[in-house]
């Protein structure tokens, strides 16, 4: 059996206080060191500027973010579109693309250049090229431990998956992460390896994270303690490893009742990084927290507190919906809102996603703060006028008004444009289908009719030659019994008929 001891996610972590660097001149860079730790802690979040809001905790990390997963709520920020080296943390958006791409039992073959990009102080589990994997333990292997090999291999197998190779996958870590609305990240590695153009925000790994939640089996892997992967194709022992993230031991005394997973990281230049979710029945939240040189769990821990114990549920069911929607569409949407903030006082921003199906998305403020969105049915009328696109199919003629009662009543009745087209479109083709069946109908029976005419014309001309066959014989048999001067009679009397 290997055993995998925890290690760093990258490389050997320096104790606080310390840089790698530290032969001469040690005492100045401590001195330097815990500067820049208390100018970041003495940092003031920018929610904390709000008015009416409730005052966040300071945290020792540079960057931070508390967002809700379903809604978009940002509710506590500092500095958190700031770009930002992520380290390990990397491999929460290589898993996102793996699970969107692959299947679980798909097989994850190392090759030589997965195995290469190691050095002795790297997070690893050992394998060796050639070996091979299924995706699940891999994943696995990724979350859990941080295995830099591991996480590069998927990303060239999932590539293959994808039709190219390595490049393709991270080209889909740039294109997924622009989808999801990341606009501070570029990404040139699947593993979080430091590289000067491999860089993101808090607020982009929020994203990032608040959609992998959505995939249940990385809700799985984020909650796993302990994991063993079986031997494989070239290796006869066990590899044993362990979750990383501490806020899930319970005897450990970084532990939070609410966590449910997340992902460590840490490089020179990073710093610490940590992305963390928790759930406590009501809120499901990510807190992400960049370059921190202090103490990372508690910064995590404090942060996720103030949400639990400064914001509630307002569901968007009961309040007054905005004149230019119909409906939302997400189940059960709400806002999250601080104690004295009303739904009344909040302000809103209506995203066209698909102006032929009048859908879209709307996000509500609070005081320039996103509070929370919802996917929305929009009306026709405010779709042509944000877009100029017509939605609807006018009933009345050009010269007339409807009647003032009757448009109210239809007004919800009007369909999207292409959804009215569809229903002409099926109507039209039902009626051809029924009038083809008519007519092949038609045409069979008079074809049976015919065949049936036919076969009555052959039965009528056997039955005639029949008769003359039998009337033949009756003469010939007749003629046998008259007397020769009397046939000779009846012959004169036939020619002269015939003359």
């Amino acid at each position: 059996m290997i055993i995998i001891m925890p290690v760093s996610e990258v490389r050997a972590e320096p104790q606080a206080g310390q840089t790698t660097d530290h032969a001469a001149g040690q005492e100045t860079e401590l001195s330097d060191f815990e500067k820049q730790k208390k100018a970041s802690y003495d940092t003031v979040p920018e929610t904390n500027n709000i008015d009416g809001w409730p005052e966040g905790p300071k945290v020792y990390g540079n960057s931070a973010i508390v967002m809700d997963m379903n809604s978009g709520a940002i509710l506590y920020g500092k500095k958190m579109d700031e770009q930002h080296y992520p380290a390990s943390i990397t491999k929460l958006l290589t898993v996102l693309i793996a699970l969107e791409n692959s299947s679980l039992d798909d097989e994850v073959l190392f090759s030589q250049e997965s195995i290469d990009i190691l050095r002795s102080d790297y997070a690893s589990i050992g394998m060796r090229p050639g070996e091979i994997l299924s995706m699940e333990d891999a994943l696995y292997a990724t979350m859990l431990a941080s295995a830099n090999e591991v996480a590069y291999a998927v990303g060239e197998n999932v590539g293959k998956l994808m039709g190219g190779g390595y490049d393709t996958f991270i080209q889909a870590m740039n294109d997924r992460s622009a989808e999801l609305g990341c606009t501070g990240s570029h990404w040139t590695n699947a593993n979080g390896l430091h590289d000067a153009q491999h860089y993101t925000t808090a607020h982009d790994m929020a994203l990032i994270t608040s959609a992998l939640y959505q995939h249940e089996e990385f809700r799985t892997i984020a909650q796993t303690l302990s994991y063993t992967i079986s031997p494989t194709n070239l290796v006869n022992e066990q590899r044993v490893f362990q979750q990383h993230h501490k806020m899930l031991w319970p005897e450990n005394s970084n532990y939070y009742e609410y966590c449910t997973g997340g992902k460590t990281g840490y490089t020179d230049e990073s710093r610490t990084t940590l992305v963390t979710t928790a759930d406590n029945g009501t809120l499901q939240l990510v807190a992400v927290v960049l370059q921190d040189d202090g103490d990372v769990y508690a910064d995590t821990r404090s942060m996720f507190d103030y949400v639990f114990d400064n914001f509630s549920k307002v569901l968007l069911s009961g309040e007054k919906m905005p004149e230019e929607i119909r409906s939302y569409t997400d189940s059960d949407p709400y806002v999250l809102l601080p104690e004295g903030v009303t739904f009344d006082s909040l302000d809103h921003e209506i995203t066209v996603e698909d102006e032929k199906e009048a859908s879209g998305r709307i996000t509500f403020f609070y005081r320039g703060q996103n509070v929370g969105s919802a996917d929305v049915a929009l009306t026709p009328e405010y779709v042509e006028e944000a877009t100029g696109y017509t939605t609807r199919l006018e009933l009345s003629s050009p010269d007339t008004e409807p009647d003032a009662d009757i448009q109210a009543d239809t007004q919800d009745s009007f369909l999207p444009f292409p959804v009215s087209m569809i229903a002409w479109s099926a109507a039209a083709a039902a009626v051809v289908l029924i009038f083809f069946i008519i007519v092949i109908t038609i045409v069979r029976r008079k074809r049976k009719a015919m065949r049936k005419k036919r076969r009555m014309m052959v039965r009528r001309k056997r039955q005639q030659m029949q008769m003359r066959r039998r009337t033949g014989s009756q003469k010939i048999r007749s003629e046998k019994g008259v007397p020769a001067h009397a046939r000779r009679h009846a012959s004169d009397i036939r020619n002269r008929r015939k003359d």
